[in-house]
């Protein structure tokens, strides 16, 4: 059975900095890509990060390019997600996600809030 569970999220000023990470079982970790999505209240989802399973060619969205990086440690099975410079526009619920022939799996989610 997959589960994916994120944890780091909490209460930054704008200009600081987190770290999320995410932790996944019940499945072959470094055999898939890892994403990160966040949605923002009365947002849709939308994908902010994904790093590949040998961590070449990661994606950022435009909206991260240059203040996010994406990382994992594979023998941890776990990806990091470090934010920095965040701005209120950061302000969501971020998510883990892969997909496996078997489908998509999701974790519960971290609150990130950026307010002074």
């Amino acid at each position: 059975q997959v589960h994916i569970v994120e944890s780091g999220g909490g209460l930054v000023q704008p200009g600081g900095s987190l770290r999320l990470s995410c932790t996944a079982s019940g499945f072959r970790f470094d055999n898939y890509a890892m994403s990160w999505y966040r949605q923002a209240p009365g947002k849709e989802r939308e994908l902010v990060a994904t790093i590949p399973r040998t961590s070449y060619s990661t994606y950022y969205a435009d909206f991260v390019k240059g203040r996010f990086t994406i990382s994992r440690d594979n023998a941890k099975n776990t990806v990091y997600l470090q934010m920095n410079s965040l701005k209120p526009e950061d302000t969501a619920v971020y998510y883990c996600n892969t997909r496996t022939p078997l489908g998509g799996y999701w974790g519960q989610g971290t609150q990130v809030t950026v307010s002074s």
